[in-house]
């Protein structure tokens, strides 16, 4: 395969840069660390934003590829993005400047240790969006669990070692089911002595029946990816860890875990379990469903009677993440181009909600909504600001939440009307507690005395409520660039999952199209040099629709 340049890799790897010289700081030497962290990570996101404009609309193979032999012959670095990651590694970069920002004076113990670990793991989110090979994948995605843990224990709240040892059971044990089926898969392929961990390849194969899978042992491999990405998003009932990871983790932590991390879920489950299994999506998508509609439901009542502000902002994330999931398996290319929508603005909305609750905290040390009352007269900015962002996770017109919300609901009513009608109750419950929190929180006469005398936002933190504000009004009245960007790569999964009696887009292409490197070892009956296609294959299912034969090379 021909590296069309190392962009990709300088991205990844440029927070990692910033570490040699955090180490090279003396440790009391506090402001220089914040600086040198904060400068990495603007850096990082500017550099970032040069992929937008060398990013060719239409193309639904992976863009800004590099391929090299990494362990043997079977473990590729091989690494590219399309419509799917190209927002996500755009959203990891952005909120990462602004988790630096919110943790600038919050943060006094370790303060090294802290901004290297954000560093960390904003390299290891993007590695996992920017994977092409399940093992490099596995990697990145196990990297994002170490830094995240320290986060919560070391600098988190009261029960954060309870919180922290939590998440990282819960996520662990989805984690090595995964890799069963990733070794699974790895072994099918070497029946003829070419195994690969190349997703392209693998997907490629599958696809045309030169490695096939029964239907069960395709179920049970969609199930281990599945849970491991479920436990990640959460989905219901795989929800209980995220409340403490939130409430016990600094505002920090929180804005990472809710903005990206929970996105490495709902990434997983479109980028592997779809195109590989898309059998077995169909035959759980049902049960899937039903999952994904609880949680929207549950998810906002629970919030609605929460006594602890931070706790009710996490539910709000399982509900939220509902209509991501609802919209996946409704296998449309507009319910596809709303969940990835709705990833983007979850991330840019939920992220403001705590920030704002950081800065509120900051000056009060309690979650406890009976403490505040009245905050929007000593703290008019922050709590107006607040106001904005808590429109925008409601899904008020223009604003990002709504044009997210809208794709799904129409994809998903295509798909089953019941499950629209159900869902949108959920809109219909987020503006309940959002605002009838904020009533409690802001509105009317201060009702603690201590309240009177707290500072408005200072000058940090007007920029960074500034900065959120700017992107969620961007996204709301600028969507179709993002939505352009998209569509290439929704049409040609909307085909790969496509199956007879299922509603089909009119827009779908009339072929899949499959990335796949030529410096890839061959399987037996393929020629994937340029200019050549894999050769017609009976489908894995006899359901399964196929657009075409022929598989999209790199040159």
């Amino acid at each position: 395969m021909v590296t069309e340049s190392h962009w990709l890799s300088f991205i990844t790897f440029l927070p990692l840069l910033g570490v040699p010289a955090l180490l090279c700081l003396r440790s009391e030497d506090h402001t220089w660390i914040r600086r040198v962290a904060l400068v990495v990570s603007l850096v990082e996101f500017v550099i970032s934003l040069f992929l937008l404009p060398g990013f060719r609309l239409g193309q639904a193979d992976y863009q800004f590829v590099e391929y090299a032999n990494w362990i043997g012959n079977a473990i590729h670095y091989h690494i590219g993005i399309d419509g799917l990651s190209l927002f996500l590694v755009l959203l990891t970069t952005f909120l990462t400047p602004l988790a630096i920002l919110c943790s600038w004076n919050s943060i006094h113990e370790n303060v090294k240790g802290f901004f290297i670990a954000i560093l960390v793991i904003e390299t290891a989110m993007i590695g996992v969006f920017v994977s092409l090979d399940l093992f490099l994948f596995f990697v990145f995605w196990e990297l994002t669990l170490i830094p995240m843990y320290f986060m919560i224990g070391i600098w988190g709240h009261d029960r954060r070692i309870y919180a922290a040892v939590k998440f990282i059971l819960y996520t662990m044990f989805g984690s090595i089911l995964m890799l069963v089926a990733i070794l699974w898969l790895y072994n099918l392929s070497n029946v003829h002595g070419t195994g690969t961990f190349d997703l392209p390849l693998l997907q490629a194969q599958l696809q045309h029946g030169i490695i096939s899978l029964p239907p069960t042992t395709e179920l049970l491999l969609f199930c281990a990816f599945f849970l491991a990405f479920a436990i990640k998003v959460p989905l219901f009932p795989f929800h209980t860890w995220l409340p403490d990871a939130h409430t016990e983790a600094p505002t920090a932590g929180s804005v990472i875990l809710a903005g990206v991390m929970l996105k490495l879920g709902t990434y997983g489950i479109m980028r592997f379990c779809l195109p590989l299994f898309p059998y077995a999506a169909h035959r759980l998508a049902h049960i899937i469903g039903v999952l994904a509609l609880i949680g929207i439901i549950y998810g906002a009542l629970v919030a609605t009677i929460q006594p602890n502000f931070k706790r009710l902002i996490a539910y709000t994330s399982v509900s939220h993440l509902g209509f991501v999931i609802l919209g996946i398996f409704s296998f449309t290319t507009i319910s596809f181009q709303g969940a990835i929508f709705q990833m983007i603005s979850h991330g840019v909305s939920t992220g403001g909600l705590f920030l704002g609750l950081g800065m509120i905290y900051d000056r009060r040390h309690t979650y406890e909504i009976k403490e505040f009352g009245g905050l929007a007269n000593p703290m008019p900015i922050i709590m107006s600001f607040y106001l904005f962002i808590a429109l925008s996770s409601l899904a008020l017109p223009p604003l990002n939440g709504f044009i997210g919300e809208f794709l799904i609901l129409i994809g998903v009513f295509q798909f089953h009307h019941f499950w629209a009608a159900f869902a949108s109750s959920g809109a219909v419950l987020s503006a309940i507690y959002l605002l009838w929190s904020y009533q409690r929180v802001a509105l009317g006469e201060v009702t603690v005395e201590k309240n009177r005398t707290l500072s408005d936002a200072s000058g940090r933190e007007r920029l960074i409520l500034v900065t959120i504000a700017v992107a969620i009004l961007f996204m709301g009245l600028a969507s179709p660039l993002f939505t352009r960007r998209m569509e290439a790569t929704t049409d040609n999964l909307a085909r790969q999952t496509q199956i007879e009696g299922a509603p089909q887009d009119a827009k779908a292409p009339s072929r899949i199209v499959l990335p796949i490197g030529p410096e890839l070892p061959a399987a037996a009956g393929t020629d994937v040099s340029a200019g050549n296609s894999l050769a017609p294959a009976a489908p894995t299912h006899a359901h399964l629709v196929t657009a075409g034969t022929e598989a999209q090379v790199n040159p």
